[in-house]
């Protein structure tokens, strides 16, 4: 059974910087194409970044494009999620999923598997 687990959170300071990182097991991370999207506390899960299995298709979400990054390391096993000018409103729980097959990978629903979540808190 394929299990996703994220790492990085924590506390920042309005302005600084995040990296969190996306591991699997049970399955190798090179066969999924992967994803990050985030839940703030009374919103809708929302899109943030996915990256293709081979790295060569990106997409970034409209509230984070300039700010954040994506990349992945498959040697590794490992993928990443770069957080730079983080605000107060970047404050959620964030998420990495993977999935097969095609590419639509902003859409929260065409994931398989899930991981618990990273806690990220900006504060003002």
């Amino acid at each position: 059974q394929v299990q996703v687990v994220e790492s990085g959170g924590g506390l920042v300071q309005d302005g600084g910087s995040l990296r969190l990182s996306c591991t699997t097991s049970g399955s190798t991370l090179s066969d999924y194409h992967a994803g990050w999207f985030r839940q703030a506390p009374g919103k809708e899960r929302e899109f943030v970044a996915a990256i293709a299995w081979n790295g060569q298709t990106i997409y970034i979400g409209d509230s984070v494009k300039g700010r954040f990054t994506i990349s992945r390391n498959n040697a590794k096993n490992t993928m990443y999620l770069h957080m730079n000018s983080l605000k107060p409103e970047d404050t959620a729980l964030y998420y990495c999923a993977i999935k097969r097959w095609n590419l639509r990978l902003t859409q929260d629903l065409a994931y398989d598997h899930w991981g618990q979540g990273t806690q990220v808190t900006i504060s003002s």
